[in-house]
């Protein structure tokens, strides 16, 4: 199933065909050496000064950890990401006083990104989830009080969409939307 959108302008084909399918093959077991590529993939990610806020916490299928974080899921992200290879916990370091850091949440979010495009370099897909229990997933993980679990992202190989259930079904076989770009670039839209 391809979801390639129409783009005013072309874009990278890592970029134009990645998307984020809720249907992973239940059989498909990630390789320590793709594993490894998508997590250095995210530590090159920039941050500013180059504090690199970011956490990761990789639970493959089969894991307790894995068990684990998929019961710390939200809403219908319970049913269908426990069938990716490998769940990734992503959290973030607070500001001094604790509370959280705008900046630092951009930055991880940067790490996540290049984490995704790695993915889909590699043949995979992702699925970024803010549909989580945080203090459930920062219980799991044993965080330390610095740091706030942020999202947790699915990766592995997609598979077909019949397999879902009824609404994650219907938004599997949507067409991929987005805002128009002049509703969204403010100033400087040629």
């Amino acid at each position: 199933m391809s979801k390639v959108p129409q783009t005013s302008a072309p874009i990278t084909e890592l970029i134009s065909e990645r998307w984020s399918p809720r249907s992973f093959d239940q059989s498909h077991e990630i390789s320590d050496q793709d594993l490894l590529s998508i997590l250095e993939a995210a530590r090159w990610a920039p941050s500013a000064m180059n504090a690199q806020p970011w956490r990761f916490s990789a639970a493959r299928r089969g894991t307790e950890l894995h068990a684990k974080l998929s019961d710390a899921l939200s809403g219908f992200n319970k049913n269908w990401a426990p069938n990716a290879a490998v769940l990734i916990a992503v959290s973030v370091k607070k500001n001094e006083d604790g509370s959280s850091s705008k900046s630092n949440f951009y930055d991880a979010g940067l790490s996540v990104s290049l984490m995704c495009i790695q993915a889909q370099a590699l043949g995979l897909h992702s699925h970024q989830m803010a549909g989580i229990k945080v203090a459930k997933v920062e219980k799991v993980l044993d965080l330390p009080k610095e740091f706030e679990a942020a999202v947790v992202v699915a990766i592995g190989l997609r598979d077909e969409p019949e397999k879902l259930a009824d609404e994650a079904r219907e938004r599997e076989l949507a067409p991929r939307e987005r805002l128009d770009l002049a509703e969204i670039v403010l100033h400087g839209h040629p």
